[in-house]
This record gives structure tokens, sequence and C-alpha cells, in this order.
């Protein structure tokens, strides 16, 4: 990209964009603005970025955090100044929960145009509080090699602490002055001749921190217990298969079960590891037998799954836990608890061929016969379901989606629906998510993003969590790939059916399921999308088989609420 040296804003963004992609920027987001003029100028034309609209900054953050799921590097997002960077927030917020780079600059006037009642100006300093992994105020544009050099490093900083030892967002905060479109100023001639362009870029050394450091691993403890377990919870890995290969070394050499959590790629890789436990939820609801499963040792990958009868088992028999991770707290049990700061990958790779000092093959076998009884129940209950209910829709998307689908699986229900029902298979599935949070909002914008330049992309969400997102619709035209939604309508709140509150009504329906009754047909007519209207199963399983390969779609599946609910209970509680 050649520089432009039309003026200081225009030759202080192109430089920003030109270090960005130099570093690996793939992505800018970009909503309108008048104040981010010269960093929506220079995205737009440098030819290595690829550089999105999107009105709705909500929407639009999101969106990034769906394409940074997807690419695992930072993607930048860009909007003007006063109250558009605020809506950034609630996808901040998921970002640093759930680890995930984003760069946010946010446009801004310079220091002498604020707290006077100039228009759209607010105080944007640290506008995203904790939320963040490190705050820049930057200088306004000046036009010297030493003020270019401090631009430059400032990202190549911003860059590495986006992305390591902890990845999450970055917050730069970019005053400009007028003029803001790249006319000609006359402040930047001295340095059109003298500015070595290469020299300047060689200064570039993409940051590649180390994510882990080298810990001894108590292996000796590990290979004398006769109880133990590896219990995965939800995870996104930039090779599934190498990280479910590493699980399965790990189980292996230990002689443990695995207890994996749906939103873990573990299930969709079953040829890799013949010690997959994924009915324990069910399991554990039978007191005595889950007694008699109770564990001394727990190796726990991540964060712990969803599953709220796991979590009391666990805090009932307080066996000791070995937490892998990056180092944050993932023990909301308070119970005791050790931290190794590691990969999977390493930990089975430090493990390999460590025998077990003691015989682990009877508590193995214990778990895997209860895992086959179990899953054979569930399998034949929910293929003799002759209704579309919430249960008999995850179930057949396991079966009947094309391998390698990435998958988006919506918070509130459908989560714990696939941690349920969803069976070991080999179809090699990429299950993503946005569990740093829990939240429902910006389901469909991240949805989107993770499609775009993907292979055909599922979404499974309820109808609230898509309805509170509507505004994603306004990006289908951006899409470069292909989205199918499955919108489980139950008309409102389902999870809370599953509830005490249930009890109490009126209060109950009125504010806690919050019924709707949209018309999703309309409403995606409204914005050009295809919807389909599905009552049979046959009808469902010809769709999820047959993903088109671009545009936008809507498979809407209409629930009866209540008897999803009761199927639920009976499935969960009468194996």
């Amino acid at each position: 990209m050649a520089l432009d040296f039309r003026n200081v804003n225009s030759l202080w963004a192109s430089v920003m964009v030109e270090t960005l992609s130099r570093l690996g920027l793939q992505t800018a987001i970009i909503c309108p603005g008048s104040r981010s003029t010269p960093l929506t100028y220079a995205f737009a034309r440098h030819s290595e970025v690829e550089t999105l609209p999107i009105l709705d900054e909500r929407s639009a953050a999101f969106f990034a955090l769906g394409c940074a799921k997807r690419q695992f590097r930072p993607v930048a997002l860009v909007c003007t100044s006063g109250t558009a960077g605020a809506n950034f927030y609630p996808a901040v917020i998921e970002a640093y929960e759930s680890g995930v780079p984003l760069l946010l600059f946010t446009a801004d006037r310079p220091p002498e145009m604020r707290d006077c009642a100039s228009g759209q100006t607010i105080d944007q300093q640290k506008l995203f509080g904790k939320f963040v992994q490190h705050y820049s105020e930057m200088a306004v544009p000046v036009a010297s090699l030493a003020m270019l050099d401090y631009l430059r490093q400032t990202l190549v900083s911003g860059w590495g602490r986006a992305i390591a030892p902890h990845a999450g967002p970055i917050h730069f905060n970019c005053p400009f002055r007028d003029p803001l479109p790249p006319l000609p100023d006359g402040k930047t001639e001295q340095l059109t001749s003298d500015f070595d362009e290469e020299m300047f870029f060689s200064a570039i050394a993409p940051p590649n921190p180390t994510r882990f450091q080298t810990q001894s691993i108590p292996s000796e403890t590990w290979a004398q217990c006769e109880r133990g377990i590896i219990i995965a919870g939800p995870t996104m890995s930039a090779s599934a298969q190498d990280y479910c290969k590493a699980v399965s070394s790990l189980a292996h050499d230990l002689g443990w079960p695995v207890l994996a959590e749906g939103l873990s790629p573990l299930r969709n890789y079953r040829r890799l590891n013949d010690s997959l436990v994924s009915t324990y939820d069910i399991i554990l609801r039978d007191s005595d037998r889950a007694d008699t499963l109770s564990p001394d040792v727990v190796i726990q990958l991540g964060p712990l799954p969803i599953s709220k009868v796991l979590r009391q088992w666990l805090q009932r028999h307080r066996p000791q836990r070995w937490i892998i991770g990056e180092g944050k707290n993932l023990d909301p049990l308070h119970g005791p608890t050790r931290f190794l700061f590691s990969s999977v990958e390493q930990l089975a790779a430090d493990l390999k061929n460590s025998d077990p000092i003691v015989n682990t093959q009877g508590y193995l076998q214990r778990w895997l016969t209860c895992e086959q009884s179990m899953r054979q129940a569930l399998n034949n209950r929910l293929a003799t379901e002759t209704a579309l209910v919430e249960s008999k829709i995850v179930w057949l998307l396991s079966q009947h989606l094309p391998e390698h689908t990435p998958l988006f699986i919506a918070n509130s229900m459908p989560v714990r629906d696939v941690e349920y029902f969803w069976p070991t298979n080999n179809r090699q599935i990429s299950p993503a998510f946005s569990r740093g949070a829990n939240g429902i909002d910006g389901t469909l914008s991240t949805a989107m993003g993770l499609a775009h330049h993907n292979q055909p992309t599922v979404l499974l969400t309820g109808d609230l969590a898509f309805l509170h997102d509507t505004n994603g619709l306004l990006n289908a035209g951006q899409l470069k790939g292909h989205l199918t939604v499955v919108v489980v309508n139950n008309h409102g709140g389902g999870i809370f059916e599953m509830l005490p509150i249930s009890q109490f009504e009126p209060e109950f329906e009125k504010y806690f399921v919050t019924p709707q009754s949209v018309n999703l047909f309309s409403l995606c007519k409204a914005y050009g999308v295809e919807h389909h209207l599905i009552a049979e199963v046959k009808d469902f399983i010809d769709r999820v088989e047959n993903l088109p390969a671009h545009g936008m779609r809507v498979l809407e599946v209409v629930c009866d609420r209540q008897k999803s609910t009761l199927q639920r209970k009976t499935l969960l509680t009468s194996l």
C-alpha cells in the first residue's frame, strides 16, 4: 500500500492500517460516521484488508466477534465519536470474558473540543472499563517521524496484548482534528521526500508471545489415582482434531474416562477416543449411582460444563481438581483446586507413555457401561418421538448436518439441549458459542461473522435470542458464504419453564416468558432473507442435510413450549 501523504490525518491513518496489515490483520468492520473518516478511508483503500461497512455498531461488534472466533486472530472495529462506541460494549464484554481478540478504534474529538458542548462528544477515555486487556489514548496525529514511530510501536504492542498471554479486546481512542477527508494541508511535504517506507516498516516484528509457561505436572500423583476423571468443558480450538487427539492421549495414558461437554469438539470425534462419556448429566441424577462414581482426582480442561447436576456432584464430593487453562480462575465452586498454566496438547505430550501405576479399568468400565446404557435408551426414545420437540431437533442435527459443519449454538435452552441430547459421533462438527457472559445478545450477528468466508454454517437459536438481534439481518448482504438459522420458535423464553418461578402465574408468563407473536416470515421478507416453516421431521432432515453455498435462510420450527419442557424433564429423570 502506498502511504497517503495528502494531510496529517491521512498519513497517520494509512500508517496505522499498513502496520496492522503487516501484523496479520485480515478483516476490519467499519461503522459509518464523520470523525472516523481518516480511519475509514485508509481501511477502505487498503487492498490486503477486507473492509466491511455495517450500520449498527452493536451488531457490527458481534459480527467482528464471530469473525475473530473463526480466524483466531484480532479483527478491527472502527466507529465515530459519541455514543457509537458505547454500542460496542456488550460484544466487548463477551470478547473479554471468552478470550476473543478485538481491536477497537473509537474516533474522538481532539482535547480542545471535549467538555465544551461540541457536538457528538462524550468522555470516551477508558470507555470499556476493565473489560479490555489494555487501553491507549492515542496522540492527536502529528507529521513527524518520531511520532509515526510511536504510532507503529503502540499498534505492535496492542496487537501482542490482544493475543497473549490472555486473548481479548484492546481499545485505541483516536482523536482527529480537521480536515478529516484526505484534503491536502501542506503539512507533510518534508516527510514525503525523507520517508523511507521499507526501513520504517522493517521494524515490525509480529509478536508471537508464549501463551503458556513450562510447569512440572503431578504425573506420579495422577498415575497413582485409581478413581480419576477428565472433564472437558466448552472449547473452541484452531485445530479441533489436534485438541481431540491430545485429550485422547491424556485419557489413554491415565486410563481415565472423559466427561465431554456438548460444546466440546470431543463428542464429534468419537473415533479418536473410546473413553468418552456424554450422558453424565443423566447418569449423575441418580444419587446412589452418583456416589459410587465419585472421583478422587479431576483434571478439568477449561471452564466447567454447563450441567448443574455435574457441578453439584463435584461440590458434594470435593475431589482434588487440577484446572488446565490460561491462568484465569475457572472454579465457580471454590473447591480444592490447583491451576496448571498449560495447553492440553502440552500436557498430553508431557504425560506421554507414563503408564498408570494402579489399575483404573474397573472405575473406567463402570462409567462406560453407564454411558452405553443411557445413550442407547436416550437414542431409542428420541428415535420414536414423532414431533419436532426441542430435544429431537438437537438430536437430528447431530446426525444429519454435513460433516465439518460449523455450528453456532445460542445461549439459554439450545446450549443445554446440546449438553443433554447431543450424542457422540464422527461427523467432526465444529461447535461455536459465546459462553463468556452467557447472554443472548448479538447471537445472529456473531453467527454471521463466524459464517463469513467459512464453509456453510448453521445457527441453532431460540426465538427470543433471534429477535433480540434482528438488526443483524441488515448484514445479510455482507455475508460471503452461507448461514442457515434454525429458529426454535416456542413463542417465548423456554428456559424459564425449567425454573421454580414457572409455578407463579400470572407474573411468570408476562415477565419471564415474555411471549412474542412476531411473524418471522414477514420479518425475513422485509430483509430479503429466505424463510421456511418446518413442520415435519423429513422436511427438517432434508433442509439440514443440504446446506446452500451462499446467502442466508431461516428454518423456523414451531414448538409447543410446555410439551417440549415435559418431554425434556421425562427424558432426563426417567432413564
